[in-house]
């Protein structure tokens, strides 16, 4: 295979992709919130957390690596089929002694129980994943078109079984086996990007040892993504602390992905083919593009999350969760902190292969996350987690910069950012007031107002101080108006 494949298609896809995930939490957790209620909500998100530290032991580490090492070896088909079967191998093993920790778990603890045993599935959906591999060949259209066939499918059994508040344990089974569904739709295809391979001639050691050091940065991150929500429900007696939590972490996760997963994804997967071709001008002026990008949209949505939260929440998730409100409001800067972390960690980091520098700043940050939660969260609950989670990133973030060997600096953050931020800022001021101030109106009608006036407000001030970015891409925009006219 030595065709090159579109980054534009792949960005496109992994866009549309990043959509249906933010589109249907909007459809589905408003009914949701109403059906379960934040006590239901809350057991959910405990129960995957517990699950999370399971589940990032079966996989080790090897969706990243074996990313990484697909997309170097893609030209070469003995040795990508090779590569594939030894690491999928590899995730069959260490997923197997994950599922029979869990399964000691559930005879253990009688706690939520059933909820465990109907999260099995999820075990079975990591050890057959595959999508690393076709991200490795840059064929994101096939793990795109099946992830969103079956949301679709999963979001019609919600709306079909989930009816009561004790229909918890149904919905979680739905979740589980969607997943399951998913891994194993993409084997179909593997054999037309594959060859026969001799067993006998496989390796294991290399892998493992390699997957183990992507695998402690991926604990280290878990440990202020996951251990917040354990931490709340270990010191707090109330679930809806925890549910709390999780709904405001869900409209955060929704303006991350759509500010920076996709663009990670897709130029993190080319920069470490680059880099495997010492193309070093390429990789910086990719990440300068990257970076900008980020910004912007990052920028944009923890801004447009503030003006709008005061009327958003009880309209999206009902009376129930008013909290969320004041957690978001909280939680909004960790958009931008983590753009910048992650973009670095895909763009730089990883592709480069220093893991293991990355994986110490990864455990600093996540030693002060989890120390700020023993003392925040007894006094705070799940306030004092938000902060806790808003400085750990923030120090991770430093330290990513810092010691990125000039691909990034403060100076170009400073230079692509501080006419974004004054923009957002200003957003702020002239927008959030409307929402205190027109109470008589419409709440949804209000929110719309709300977000396009936000938008048209921080687009003009970007275009008023001339932000290079901006003005690139309006001018690429008016280029092509003209061809079409």
């Amino acid at each position: 295979m030595n065709d090159t494949p579109s980054m534009k298609k792949n960005f496109i896809y992994n866009t549309i992709y990043q959509i249906i995930l933010v589109l249907m939490p909007f459809i589905t957790t408003p009914y949701l919130s109403r059906i379960l209620g934040s006590k239901m909500i809350g057991i959910q998100s405990y129960t995957e957390s517990i699950q999370a530290y399971f589940l990032l032991l079966a996989n080790l580490g090897t969706s990243v690596y074996g990313t990484r090492e697909i997309a170097q070896h893609r030209n070469d088909v003995h040795e990508r089929s090779q590569l594939f079967w030894e690491i999928e191998l590899l995730s069959i093993f260490t997923s197997t002694i994950s599922l029979i920790g869990w399964i000691f778990l559930i005879i253990m603890n009688s706690r939520y129980q059933v909820y465990y045993i109907a999260m099995i599935p999820h075990f079975f959906a990591t050890m057959f994943d595959i999508s690393w591999f076709y991200r490795g060949l840059e064929r994101f259209r096939l793990p795109v078109t099946q992830s969103i066939f079956f949301i679709i499918l999963e979001f019609i059994a919600m709306i079909l079984f989930v009816k009561t508040q004790s229909d918890l344990l149904t919905y979680i089974t739905i979740l589980s086996t969607s997943k399951l569904f998913t891994s194993l739709s993409l084997w179909k295809y593997l054999q037309q990007y594959t060859i026969k391979i001799n067993f006998r001639t496989l390796k294991f050691e290399h892998h493992f040892k390699q997957t183990f050091c992507y695998f402690i940065p991926t604990i280290a991150t878990s440990v202020y993504t996951i251990l917040d929500r354990t931490l709340l429900g270990l010191f707090t007696e109330d679930s809806s602390q925890n549910g709390y939590y999780f709904q405001s972490e869900k409209i955060i996760n929704v303006a991350k992905s759509l500010s920076s997963t996709a663009i990670n994804s897709v130029v993190g997967v080319r920069i470490s083919y680059l880099f495997s071709k010492n193309k070093i001008a390429e990789i910086q002026q990719r990440i300068n593009h990257s970076l900008n990008y980020i910004l912007f949209m990052s920028i944009g949505s923890a801004c447009g999350i503030t003006v709008i939260a005061h009327n958003f929440v009880p309209l999206f998730f009902g009376e129930d969760f008013i909290k969320v409100e004041y957690l978001l409001y909280i939680l909004c800067p960790i958009i931008i902190i983590t753009g910048i972390s992650n973009c670095l960690g895909s763009h730089y980091y990883t592709p480069s292969g220093r893991r293991i520098q990355s994986t110490i700043y990864l455990i600093v940050g996540s030693v002060i996350n989890l120390v700020l939660n023993l003392i925040l969260i007894p006094s705070f609950d799940a306030f004092g987690a938000a902060a806790a989670s808003v400085f750990a990133e923030l120090i991770i973030s430093i330290l990513y910069i810092t010691n990125s060997n000039g691909y990034m600096t403060f100076q170009l953050l400073i230079q692509s950012g501080w006419k974004k931020l004054l923009a957002g800022i200003i957003m702020i001021i002239l927008v959030y007031p409307l929402g205190l101030k027109m109470i008589n109106i419409n709440k949804l009608f209000l929110i719309l107002l709300q977000s396009i006036l936000g938008i048209i407000v921080y687009l003009f001030i970007l275009l008023i101080l001339k932000d290079n970015w901006i003005i690139l891409y309006t001018n690429k925009l008016f280029q092509k108006i003209r061809r079409i006219l």
